[in-house]
């Protein structure tokens, strides 16, 4: 079973916040010198003419006592994008706890009888967003392992944990068939160990001679996602041109373009349009391997029945470990698991609206007034999100003092750290600069919408709390506005602060979404986090 960590504040009192800021900036009479020197310096970097016509809600707090020390329309709501996680990752440490646990089982409530299970096998899932094939496999070499060989019944596969609505109404629906987009089950499977659950991972090698059909081969691979490859090679050292899509209400995944005779192989990912159906795939696929024939059909979308037995059982990874590739990778998915995890343990409905109660609920508890901002999906993927940076300001403050707040820290990206699990989205940023390897912060990037919210320490040794959300620019997002901002804070106290206008160090970052993705095809609906691109040096 499920370990169920006990839920605290079910019923939430209503809290001051903890940052009293005023409406217009200012800053606080009798500033300390460090502290009038980066308040200039924001200044100066706000007046960015890519601004003009934008919005800019910034926020700077002491992180020890939460006194505000900067600020710029802070109370102003604007769309966070992925900042959006930091609300949905400490509402599940707060209520779920960093111990919890998904659990994915088989079961029957059928008969054994020498190497026959006569009933059918019920596979179920609870929202596990981690697991793999290689889990499937051993499952099935559970139920190997048992002596059974042959299934009289069905195979059912249970992912009733969360509602049928796969598909955020709020999401835009150019982004479904990508893997950030990708639809929520409590019953999927991802293709690696970034944990892109309800994916598949398509390696496009170039044939053997020009004008061949390039060879593509999908992980995990079960038959049940059909590739339409219409692609070409292409002359020796001909530009990577591969569209790849998938058919919106189909699992049917189409490659188009060309790959030169030479090109190393390309490797993309996109969405199934059905996770449950891809993963009890997978598991078919396992046990047939593993000897065990299953007669009947598949079926899906039922509860297990009452009185059923488990006869194999998979524990995921806690929450806490989750946190890594969920926040460092910025990864969409883990939030909507969250998100329904949460609802289904606080209310019995594993659902958007349930989830999102109960995380407004856990984050008021946290420091943020629910006057103030509105809250709908986990991700920030949406649009509908409405978040201002005073509001990231108090959460960021408050949750010093939570006993989990050491393992959301760490979770954190970080500043110019260069490997994928430490620096996360920041690891190209900020190099060179005194918020190297010290600045950790949440990023966030849609289409007209960025922002950067975290912790950095001054030159004075003094840990400062930020929030940076800018809205309507045009053109891409100018993260190096948000750098900035950030390497002033972390310079504050030198003798000779770094220029506001100086760019952050050498900047490694391969392009937020130039158009195209790794593998060359059409860019997303939406600008995009790096990460979700998968660029090589992102």
């Amino acid at each position: 079973m499920t370990r169920r960590p006990p839920l605290r504040r079910l019923l939430i009192a209503p809290v001051t916040a903890c940052l009293a800021v005023t409406l217009a900036w200012s800053s606080p009479a009798g500033a300390e010198p460090s502290t009038a020197a980066f308040s200039s310096a924001i200044d100066e970097i706000l007046t960015d003419p890519r601004l003009d016509g934008a919005q800019a809600s910034v926020l700077v707090a002491d992180a020890a006592t939460g006194r505000t020390l900067y600020e710029h329309d802070a109370a102003d709501r604007l769309m966070p994008a992925s900042n959006t996680k930091l609300l949905t990752s400490a509402a599940a440490m707060d209520l779920l706890g960093p111990d919890y646990t998904w659990t994915t089982d088989v079961r029957t409530d059928g008969r054994i009888r020498g190497r026959t299970l006569h009933g059918d096998l019920y596979l179920r899932g609870t929202g596990d967003p981690t697991l793999l094939a290689e889990d499937y496999r051993a499952l099935a070499g559970e139920i190997a392992a048992a002596g059974v060989r042959t299934v009289t019944g069905d195979l059912v596969a249970d992912d009733t944990r969360f509602d049928d609505e796969r598909f955020h109404w709020g999401w835009n629906v150019g982004d479904e068939q990508y893997y950030y987009g990708a639809p929520v089950s409590a019953l999927t499977v991802a293709p690696d160990t970034d944990y892109d659950a309800g994916t598949v991972h398509l390696t496009i090698e170039p044939g053997d001679a020009v004008g061949d059909a390039p060879r593509v081969s999908v992980r995990p691979d079960t038959g049940f996602v059909t590739v339409e490859n219409r692609a070409t090679t292409g002359e020796a050292g001909s530009p990577l041109n591969l569209p790849v899509g998938r058919r919106h209400g189909e699992n049917v995944i189409t490659i188009e373009g060309s790959i030169a005779l030479d090109a190393a192989p390309s490797g993309v990912w996109r969405s199934v349009w059905d996770p449950t159906g891809h993963a009890t795939a997978v598991f078919a696929g396992a046990l047939e391997d593993h000897g065990v024939r299953v007669r009947g059909g598949t079926r899906l979308g039922e509860a297990v029945p009452e009185g059923s037995r488990v006869l194999a059982a998979h524990e995921s990874m806690t929450a806490a470990e989750l946190l890594t590739p969920f926040m460092k990778l910025s990864n969409n998915g883990h939030a909507e698991v969250l998100v329904k995890t949460i609802g289904y343990e606080t209310s019995g409905e594993g659902s958007w609206p349930a989830g999102i109660a109960a995380v407004n609920g856990s984050v008021a508890s946290l420091g943020m007034d629910p006057g103030t901002y509105v809250l709908a999906d986990g991700s920030g993927l949406t649009r509908r999100n409405w978040v201002p940076a005073k509001e990231f300001a108090a959460l960021l403050t408050a949750v010093r003092g939570e006993e989990w707040f050491d393992v959301w820290l760490e979770a954190l990206p970080v500043a110019c750290e260069p490997d994928r699990f430490t620096g996360g989205t920041l690891r190209s940023r900020m190099c060179g600069t005194a918020a190297e390897g010290n600045a950790r912060a949440k990023t966030g990037t849609l289409t007209g919408a960025t922002g950067l919210s975290g912790y950095v320490t001054g030159a004075d040794g003094r840990e400062l709390v930020f929030s940076v959300v800018l809205n309507y620019h045009l053109g891409a997002a100018p993260k190096d506005i948000e750098d900035r901002i950030v390497v002033a804070l972390a310079s504050s106290g030198e003798d000779a602060p770094e220029a506001a206008g100086s760019a952050p160090g050498p900047d490694r970052r391969a392009p937020e979404h130039g158009g195209r993705t790794a593998d060359g095809s059409a860019a997303p609906a939406e600008e995009a986090e790096c990460s979700w691109l998968k660029p090589a040096r992102c």
